[in-house]
């Protein structure tokens, strides 16, 4: 069946293949040129109208205007781990994160972030390595200025470390050019981490796990601690989403996770031991439940980060362990 199709159309999308047919030019007017990428080439007109049909037997241009509208596009392959996922793994599951938000149907379809993108919720059926972990954030930052976000999207985390479009399989793209990029990855109560140098994105890899050759910006962004050998993760208990964490002292992270247990309907008696299951961020351990105190509580984690981090010599529980982004410093 012959395929009809605007050059608007094929110009639209980027992805358009015909088998490597080619038009030959029969668009004569006083303005217009030729587009051509490695499947397909054609004329197209500024201002003029074709009067003729033409085709090749695989595509077909229609008569009338005809103006050039090209979409960029480029893939991005980042991996990371977030430490509250990571920690406790799975027996024989020790390089993969935890997905217990995925097993107790808590992860929204509506990312959390200031695009609302959405997925469906059968994404969420993927067990293994693949299956999703959370929602995270992902910017790319102009490489004459690292505090300038030009483009940003929410996407999906699996289980081995890899972020990937909304539908939980595919290479994360964006709608931009290839150029050199820092790009920068946020969690919800995770501290952010951005790559040290701009790098040429196309079709790229930006690994962040890997202890040995680590590619973020600033010092100490990230945390081996408590990890399997050779494995750094993004630094948990930033439950306030702001951009240090602490223990105690000026800005401490643990009153939100009080507050949380306090302040839900069920505690009626105010016991810290409460346990609020759900999807927030105050659950700094990712297991689908927070308490401040008790069997399996959340205030640990940010006590332990806060006396392992390299810079706090003298064990001060009032350290505050700060966002590395250029923003913060």
């Amino acid at each position: 069946m012959k395929q009809s199709i605007t050059i608007i159309s094929i110009f639209f999308f980027t992805t358009f293949y015909v088998n490597a047919q080619t038009i030959e030019r029969q668009v004569i007017g006083a303005a217009g040129t030729t587009f051509s990428n490695a499947n397909i080439t054609a004329e197209f007109t500024v201002g003029e109208t074709a009067t003729a049909t033409i085709s090749n037997g695989i595509v077909t241009f229609s008569q009338g205007f005809h103006q050039e509208t090209i979409k960029l596009e480029i893939f991005i392959n980042p991996k990371i781990y977030l430490q509250g996922a990571a920690l406790s793994p799975n027996t024989g599951e020790e390089n993969l994160m935890r997905d217990d938000l995925r097993v107790a149907s808590l992860v929204p379809t509506t990312s959390p972030y200031t695009d609302g993108l959405t997925c469906d919720a059968s994404v969420f059926n993927t067990t293994g390595a693949n299956a999703i972990v959370d929602w995270v954030w992902i910017e790319l930052r102009a490489a004459t200025d690292n505090t300038s976000i030009l483009y940003s999207t929410s996407a999906l985390l699996q289980r081995d470390g890899d972020i990937v479009a909304t539908d939980g399989v595919s290479v994360l793209s964006f709608n931009a050019a290839v150029d050199n990029y820092f790009i920068a990855i946020k969690h919800r109560n995770h501290l952010g981490i951005m790559t040290s140098t701009a790098i040429l994105i196309d079709t790229t890899s930006a690994d962040f796990t890997n202890a040995s050759n680590q590619i973020t910006f600033g010092n100490n962004a990230q945390t081996t601690s408590g990890m399997p050998n050779g494995i750094t993760v993004m630094w948990s208990g930033n439950a306030n989403n702001d951009t240090v964490i602490q223990y105690s002292g000026i800005t401490p992270d643990t009153p939100a996770i009080l507050s949380e247990i306090l302040n839900d309907p069920g505690n009626f008696l105010n016991f810290p031991t409460y346990v609020v299951s759900g999807y927030n961020a105050n659950d700094v351990n990712m297991n689908g439940s927070t308490q401040y105190s008790g069997t399996n509580p959340d205030t640990p984690l940010i006590l332990q980060n806060v006396l392992a981090h390299p810079g706090n010599f003298l064990n001060f529980s009032t350290y505050q362990i700060t966002e590395q982004l250029p923003e913060n410093n």
